[in-house]
């Protein structure tokens, strides 16, 4: 029986240095090794996953980033929230709660990295998102069981599973072992001018009593309400982008 202890065996956490483990096997070029680690956060592989750790290693070596730590000093603006947002993430460390991670609503597959205050910025588009590697009978079957099970919402039987799984595993590691140029297009633009996150006080719902951002509270007779308890409009992201809902209190 295989146990924590023994999963954790050769990843040990540096607390002063946590991105430490990520940031090495990007200086190392060890990629297949990143992308491994990025599962754990997407909690599958896929090609998608694959481009978005590739994406970084193609930015990263461009701009002579070596680091980061986290706290807003390397951005990442994404263009879509596919797969490929999840494998950026993992591998920059610039990630939708610690605010470097800035969200485009375009669908496209492409993001711009930068260092604040400097003078670069890159933009890496993927060239085609099926330029991944594999053969094509491969590439053709899996491609098959996805539009089965993802497109059309169709319960894949127990085999069928398993074989998508071997197919998106396989294909996800080849991807991430061919030269970033042969994935995308890698070009200079100017650096983004987008502000620090504004630090915003909280204060208590008159209504339900829970925290809100003052930011994101409406002011009734002097008093908090959150958009919840208002019935205001919100935005929220799904699956097909930023979207406008109406508040319902829970």
């Amino acid at each position: 029986m295989i146990t924590t202890e023994d999963m954790m065996e050769d990843l040990i956490i540096d607390r002063k240095h946590p991105r430490r483990i990520p940031q090495q096997l990007l200086l190392d070029g060890d990629i297949e090794r990143l992308l491994e680690l990025a599962g754990m956060l997407h909690g599958h592989y896929c090609p998608g996953l694959a481009l978005g750790v590739k994406a970084v290693e193609a930015a990263f070596r461009r701009l002579g980033i070596a680091d980061n730590t986290g706290m807003e000093e390397i951005m990442a603006v994404i263009e879509g929230n596919s797969c490929v947002a999840d494998g950026i993430q993992f591998a920059s460390g610039c990630t939708l709660g610690n605010n470097a991670l800035v969200y485009k609503d375009l669908g496209r597959t492409a993001a711009t990295f930068y260092r604040r205050g400097g003078d670069r910025a890159v933009r890496v588009s993927v060239l085609r998102f099926d330029a991944s590697a594999g053969n094509e009978e491969e590439r053709k079957e899996g491609d098959a069981l996805f539009e089965k099970a993802v497109k059309r919402r169709e319960k894949l039987s127990d085999a069928e599973s398993a074989r998508m799984k071997e197919l998106w595993i396989k294909r996800s590691f080849e991807t991430a072992a061919m030269p970033v140029e042969a994935l995308f297009t890698i070009t200079d633009v100017p650096v983004p001018e987008l502000p620090f996150a504004p630090l915003v006080d909280s204060q208590a719902c008159s209504v339900c009593g829970e925290s809100v951002m003052e930011s994101r509270a409406v002011f009734r007779n002097g008093k908090a309400v959150c958009l919840a308890c208002a019935g205001e409009e919100y935005r929220m992201v799904i699956g097909k982008g930023i979207a406008t809902a109406k508040a319902m209190r829970q």
